[in-house]
């Protein structure tokens, strides 16, 4: 009986051989650039795609964002100073035809098109600019890239700088520049504060000259200051009309007996 049926089994199996390399199955991420005879026929996807084996061709392609390291590299920044900087990518391919026939491998092309443009443009900026400014250097990079990489069907959506590293001397150099910024606000704010102070002083001179009760409470007051400490001296301030009477008084002998004295001769 089985043997019947052995020279169906041969046109069977090769049906079946045929059926599995006919049935693709595409995830909703993914689509197929499908070639006839080598020349690109049409995207397929998502789901079941039939192709003919041996006239057909299918290569996936993934729609989902990828993420890319870039490696360090070493940047020469405008100051002329030497810094190690990575970055992350994020891109993903929004046309598959173009991805799969303008450039061999996208994947690749992206990331060496990342590592030149991260040097070329870290190195337009100062160093100070690449440790405060990232953000507009992240835009900057990703503006570029995108334009770029647009020929080739991806779009790039973020570039983040990971890190810039220096190296020692450079961080003492650094630290050393914050420590003399920081005295110089120092010694800034306190020269505003001495400013201020005399400014208050001379108007505080300026009220209590045309005052002279303000003198007198003033005397009370720095009296009862020195009275709270453990001062062993105690001043007693006199009132001012009080002094030029003394002073006054002392002046008249004098005069008294100059006018004498002329009047002998």
């Amino acid at each position: 009986m089985l043997s019947e049926y052995i020279p169906y089994l041969a046109p069977l199996g090769l049906l079946v051989a045929l059926l599995v390399a006919a049935i693709r199955i595409l995830p909703e991420y993914e689509r197929g650039v499908v070639f006839f005879l080598g020349r690109f026929q049409r995207v397929k996807g998502p789901g079941l795609v039939v192709i003919i084996p041996g006239l057909q061709s299918m290569t996936r392609v993934d729609l989902r964002v990828i993420t890319l390291d870039v490696p360090s590299q070493d940047v020469i920044s405008r100051d002329n100073v030497t810094v190690s900087v990575n970055a992350v990518l994020y891109y993903r391919v929004v046309d598959p035809e173009r991805a799969i026939i303008r450039v061999e491998n996208y994947g690749g092309a992206t990331t060496q098109l990342a590592q030149t443009t991260l040097r070329s443009v870290l190195g337009k900026h100062d160093l100070d600019e690449m440790l405060s400014e990232r953000d507009k250097l992240n835009a900057d990079i990703q503006e570029i890239l995108d334009v770029q990489t647009e020929e080739w069907g991806i779009k790039v959506s973020n570039v983040e700088i990971k890190h810039v590293d220096l190296n020692e001397s450079m961080i003492r150099a650094i630290a050393r520049q914050a420590e003399a910024e920081r005295e110089r606000r120092a010694k800034v704010i306190h020269a505003e504060g001495e400013l201020q102070a005399s400014k208050k002083l001379v108007e505080a001179a300026e009220v209590m000259s045309k005052n002279s009760g303000a003198m007198q409470l003033r005397y009370l007051s720095t009296l009862s200051d020195m009275s709270t400490g453990n001062a062993s001296t105690i001043v007693f301030p006199l009132p001012m009309d009080m002094l030029s009477y003394f002073v006054g008084n002392k002046s008249q002998p004098g005069d008294n007996a100059g006018g004498q004295g002329g009047s002998g001769s």
